[in-house]
């Protein structure tokens, strides 16, 4: 076999060995996480993106090592309003801090296991038929004005379907037990309130998707690419929600910032056929608008709502 082919099997093994460290040796104990624990565990996953990015540059060239870095950043910035949703979502089932950190991790896997499944055969739809490329660059152009010109509703988890659904089953516990997902009463299988709120966090995760995956698609044309900078991008996303799920709305021009990049990443996959953007300008771009408006958000706080909810 050569080297390429064994990109994937080699990748994939990578990654579900970093997930059994993770979970059954690092945080084999139910805790709560502190700040400065989550803190250790972004930099760990942080500090493995970068050095596969190193090596994407040293063994795939620029251009390649570009677009990793490109779609691990659109990934990275688009995850932080999920987390926003999320903090919601424990909020709302009053999830007990020990569990919050399990409830993340198999969500994590389903999400990866998701973009596996809808990236691979993306690339090679938006490869074969080019109205395809220009019908996800518009949907892009659409997500980004539809960020940036909505509201800050408040979100009800109760009312979304798959709550509901659950619901009307009769099989959902009423209180929680422990970390467990499923229990048994008088001989027959249930599931607890932990059971619907990861239901619930897989479904925002694949709406989430909707915007994430195109806009990645829209970056390279590489499977290998897309999908491993958006696994890195998703692999860190439990450690930063305790980092970040209490200050996100604290960058209240951070919406704004992920609307453009949406706006201009689907602008440059609408035009790809006639107009050629080059990779590292489209990495420079994209890190231009984030980091402006990070610091905008810093530089003038006052726009915070009072209103909004806390974490």
């Amino acid at each position: 076999m050569t080297l390429h082919d064994w990109l994937w099997p080699g990748f994939l093994a990578f990654v579900a060995i970093v997930l059994f460290v993770d979970l059954f040796i690092l945080h084999r104990r139910d805790h709560l996480i502190s700040t400065r624990e989550a803190l250790r565990t972004v930099a760990g996953y942080v500090t493995l993106a970068m050095l596969f990015a190193a090596g994407v540059f040293f063994f795939a060239g620029v251009d390649r090592g570009a677009e990793f870095l490109t779609g691990y950043l659109i990934e990275q910035s688009l995850s932080l309003d999920n987390i926003f949703v999320i903090a919601l979502i424990f909020t709302y089932f009053k999830v007990p801090g020990e569990a919050q950190y399990r409830v993340l991790f198999y969500g994590i896997v389903g999400a990866i296991v998701m973009r596996l499944s809808l990236i691979v055969p993306g690339v090679k739809l938006v490869d074969q038929f080019h109205v395809i490329a220009m019908a996800l660059g518009a949907l892009l152009v659409y997500s980004g004005f539809r960020m940036m010109t909505s509201g800050d509703d408040a979100i009800d988890p109760g009312e979304s379907r798959i709550v509901k659904f659950l619901m009307r089953t009769g099989r959902v516990t009423s209180e929680y037990e422990g970390s467990k997902f499923l229990t048994r009463r008088n001989g027959l299988l249930y599931m607890t309130p932990l059971f619907v709120v990861l239901a619930t966090v897989e479904f925002t995760d694949l709406v989430f998707a909707i915007d994430s995956i195109p806009a990645v698609l829209a970056v390279s044309n590489d499977a290998f690419i897309v999908f491993s900078s958006n696994v890195f991008a998703v692999l860190g996303l439990r450690a930063l929600f305790f980092v970040l799920s209490g200050m996100l709305r604290s960058f209240c021009y951070l919406k704004v910032g992920l609307s453009l990049v949406l706006i201009f990443i689907g602008l440059k996959m609408f035009f790809s056929e006639y107009i050629e953007i080059p990779s590292l300008v489209a990495l420079a771009v994209t890190v231009a608008i984030i980091g402006m408006s990070v610091l905008v958000s810093i530089l003038h706080p006052e726009k915070k709502s009072s209103e909004e909810p806390e974490m």
